[in-house]
C-alpha cells in the first residue's frame, strides 16, 4: 500500500494519483468522490474559496476515519486527500478513493467517509461571494468561526 494515503496539499490534487493509492487486485469497485468549489451557494454567487487545515489533527483524523470504515467494512481501501488555499470555482477541494471488492460498500464507505471529514476534521472554508466574505467556519455550517478557525474557547 504506498504510502500518504491522507494528505493535506496546497497544490491541485491529482485525481489519478489518489485513485492509485487504493488498487488492489482484490477491487471490484473504487469510487471516487471529487468534491468541487460551486458558483452558487444559497442564492450567492461565489467568487472563490479559501480553505484553511489543522493539518496534523486533519490527518489523524483521516486514520481515525480510515479505522472507524475498516470496522464496518473490513475489505475496504481508502485515501483521503484534501486541499487548502485559494481555489477557484470547479477547482477540486477533496478527493475520496474507497476500493472494496463490491460496488455497494465501495459507495456506503464513502460516503460515509465524506460525513465523517465534515464532522470530525479541523478544515475551515472562507466564502468569497460577490457581495462580500464569510468565514464559514466548521465543515457542517452549524459554528461559525468569524476569526477563520475556533479560538482557544471555542476548541
Amino acid at each position: 500500500m504506498p504510502q500518504n494515503k491522507f494528505e493535506i496539499v496546497e497544490e491541485p490534487i491529482n485525481v489519478e494519483v489518489i485513485r492509485q493509492k487504493v488498487m488492489s487486485r482484490n477491487a471490484g469497485a473504487i469510487t471516487l468522490f471529487i468534491g468541487t468549489v460551486r458558483e452558487m451557494t444559497k442564492g450567492k454567487k461565489t467568487l472563490s474559496l479559501k480553505y484553511e487545515a489543522y493539518a496534523p489533527m486533519a490527518v489523524k483524523m483521516f486514520e481515525q476515519i480510515e479505522r472507524e470504515m475498516l470496522e464496518k467494512w473490513p475489505d475496504v481501501l481508502v485515501a483521503i486527500t484534501h486541499r487548502v488555499g485559494h481555489l477557484a470555482i470547479s477547482d477540486i477541494a477533496v478527493v475520496i478513493a474507497v476500493s472494496s471488492p463490491h460496488r455497494k460498500v465501495a459507495y456506503e464507505a464513502n460516503e460515509f467517509a465524506i460525513e465523517r471529514i465534515k464532522q470530525i476534521v479541523p478544515i475551515w472554508k472562507k466564502e468569497h461571494w460577490e457581495d462580500g466574505t464569510a468565514w464559514i467556519g466548521d465543515q457542517l455550517e452549524n459554528i461559525p468561526y468569524p476569526q477563520g478557525k475556533p479560538t482557544v474557547e471555542e476548541e
